[in-house]
């Protein structure tokens, strides 16, 4: 009878014992309390506490942890946004005590500041200087909290505005607005593009005209010098130079006619085809080049006269 009992009184001792042992797991903080009072907080490894005397409360990790907040507020040029505030955290070792007994809900408590501070700070901004200016905002918060959950054992790690959005019929308007920017910045280019090419095809045309001005008056000087040089040769051989003259006008004459003709696509031309017709334009320029020189003579005299 007495090995009888024995054994279940072995089985609880053992199970009593077994449980005074627990385990508390790396970056984590136990929170050991004696009949409802708080005892101890232990650390990391094998662990033991009386059994049935004292309990574990709880377990706080020591972990960086993150909590995101969504916060809707109005900007100075009342726009509605959205905005998602994440808060990155951590318990400090030296003050679980604080953390663990002294606030219900850390997470309800930072929620809170976050939107304290947030709707405070937004309504000052415009919707663009949101954008910009969002690590100001990031960074009111961070003080704000730091300076408050600091004394609860928590230590504000950064805050980070990670998404701001605006109502979707906000967004197209600003789409559309830099849809129209772009646009009119491009039709500028296009402008400019075309004054360029209309400029730089203007220089072309004025750089050609010049040349070819220049190979004109190239080519008739050369011209000159040729009549020159015949004129020159037929004198040698006894030939004047009225007769030498009317040769060429006959012979440029008689040029102009073959090229004509060799032209398969030129149009009609009458012209004057008898050796008579080149004798008759010398004779022409002749007497006009003498009208003329008389005139000249004629004005030169008459301001000589006056002077």
């Amino acid at each position: 009878m007495d090995n009888f009992l024995l054994i279940p009184i072995i089985f609880i001792g053992l199970v009593v014992l077994i449980s005074s042992f627990f385990i508390v797991k790396q970056q984590t903080a136990a929170i050991i309390e004696r009949f409802g009072r708080f005892q101890s907080i232990r650390q990391s490894g094998l662990q033991m506490k009386i059994p049935l005397v004292d309990r574990i409360a709880g377990r706080l990790s020591l972990k960086i942890q993150q909590l995101d907040v969504l916060i809707e507020t109005k900007t100075l040029d009342d726009v509605f946004v959205k905005i998602k505030v994440s808060v990155q955290f951590v318990v400090l070792r030296a003050q679980v005590y604080d953390a663990f007994y002294k606030l219900e809900n850390p997470h309800d408590q930072i929620t809170s500041f976050v939107f304290d501070v947030v709707r405070a700070e937004v309504p000052k901004m415009k919707l663009d200087d949101v954008f910009v200016k969002k690590d100001d905002i990031a960074i009111a918060v961070k003080r704000e909290l730091q300076e408050y959950m600091s004394e609860y054992g928590y230590d504000i790690i950064k805050t980070l505005v990670t998404d701001i959005d605006p109502d979707s019929q906000v967004k197209a308007a600003m789409n559309r607005i830099n849809a129209s920017e772009r646009e009119k910045i491009a039709a500028q280019f296009e402008g400019d593009a075309a004054r360029i090419l209309i400029v730089e095809k203007a220089k072309a045309e004025a750089e050609s005209k010049r040349l070819q001005g220049q190979g004109i008056a190239d080519q008739r000087r050369e011209i000159a010098r040729g009549l020159e040089e015949s004129v020159e040769v037929l004198n040698k051989v006894g030939i004047n130079s009225q007769e030498a003259s009317a040769l060429i006008v006959v012979t440029q004459h008689y040029d102009t006619l073959q090229s004509i003709g060799g032209e398969t696509n030129s149009n009609l031309i009458l012209l004057p085809n008898s050796p008579q017709a080149g004798s008759n334009m010398l004779n022409d320029m002749v007497a006009s080049f003498t009208a003329s020189n008389q005139i000249g003579e004629a004005m030169k005299n008459a301001k000589t006269k006056k002077g």
